[in-house]
Parts: structure tokens; sequence; C-alpha cells
């Protein structure tokens, strides 16, 4: 039996290397295949603030986390991506799609992005049982899905049941660094619905 094939969806910049790298290191373990696609083929980069600095310190990665995101960006998958905008990309192969958190503005560009958007509602509805297919996301990587339609209009989560960035948590996130990050815990700019409230 061949090993399952897992695809990172990723922005080029600014997912929380927690929510990203741990994932990896677990699927590595459990004997997936593991390939990432970026918009253009560019190797992704992790949300500084949580690597480097006071803001790491107090908010971000730990050890184990920071040690599993360098293991990851020595990964041949990581340092050349594959590009959701070549005419040959296609989910199709895929057996899981796993799309990390990160709140820093960079991931708008996979939340936003309409091509991603074509290509969920095509694969999401295979992942119904029995099928062995399946999609992932944390955090933020969960309004990816919410934001793709069908073309009745409907989320691709209409009736689904899902979990995500708890508001109480992003709330506290923001209110709590407001005076000296601004509004870097709300992706979507100060004064935006949470997270939870979207999806």
């Amino acid at each position: 039996m061949s090993s399952p094939r897992v695809l990172f969806l990723m922005a080029d910049y600014g997912h929380d290397p927690t929510e990203t790298a741990i994932p990896f290191q677990a699927f590595k373990d459990a004997g997936f295949l593991i390939y990432f696609a970026t918009q253009h083929g560019k190797a992704p980069q992790a949300d500084e603030k949580m690597l480097k600095g006071i803001t790491q310190k107090i908010l971000g990665a730990n050890a184990a986390a920071r040690n599993a995101y360098r293991d990851m960006q020595d990964d041949e998958a990581f340092k050349e991506p594959i590009a959701w905008t070549d005419e040959e990309f296609t989910l199709d192969i895929y057996d899981l799609l796993f799309f990390p958190g990160g709140h820093e503005k960079g991931v708008r560009q996979v939340i936003d992005c309409p091509v991603i958007h074509s290509l969920l509602a095509v694969y999401f509805p295979q992942t119904r049982r029995p099928s062995q297919k399946a999609v992932a996301a944390i955090c933020h990587g969960v309004l990816v899905l919410a934001g793709t339609t069908y073309p009745n209009g409907k989320s691709l989560l209409h009736d689904v049941t899902t979990t995500t960035l708890p508001g109480t948590f992003e709330s506290t996130a923001f209110w709590g660094t407001k005076w000296f990050l601004g509004d870097y815990y709300k992706t979507y700019g100060a004064g935006t619905e949470n997270v939870e409230t979207t999806v």
C-alpha cells in the first residue's frame, strides 16, 4: 500500500510556525508523503514575530516548535513548493489537504484566493464518508473553508461541524497586545469580527 499524500497550502509569509511545523512533524512520523504549495512556488516563511524577539518570548513558538520549524525548512518539498497557479496543478492526487493557521495579515493570500476556493469547492465533496480523503485546518486556516462557496452560494462548512479559533482567545490576544502590536492579532484589521463569528 502506498503512503498517503498530504498537501500543505500556504501563503508566502505569515503562518504560525507552531501550527505548521508540529503538524508537519506528526505527518512525517506517521509516514505521510508531504508536499507544499504556494501561489507561485516560492518557499514560504513563517511569521517572524512568532520566531524572534520579545514577541517570540512572550507569545511565540516554544523551543520544540522552533526546532520542528528548522527541520521543516530543511525538507526539500518545503524548499521547492508547487505553484497552485500552475496550469497542471490539481488537488485530486492528495489524500489530505492541510491549512495551517496564522493571524499575520500575509495569510490572507490563501484565505482570500479565488483559485484555492475554486479547487476546494471540487475537492471538499470528495471527503464525504466513506471516502479516505480529508481536509484539516487549524485556527485561521478554517477561514479558507468558510470562505469557499458552492455554486448555490452556501459555504463548504454549511451544516458541517468544525473547530476554529475561539473568539475569547482572539479578543484576549488582540486587546492584551494592542498597545504595543496594534492590530497584529486581527488579520483583517481592528474592528473586524472574530474568526469564530466568521466561521
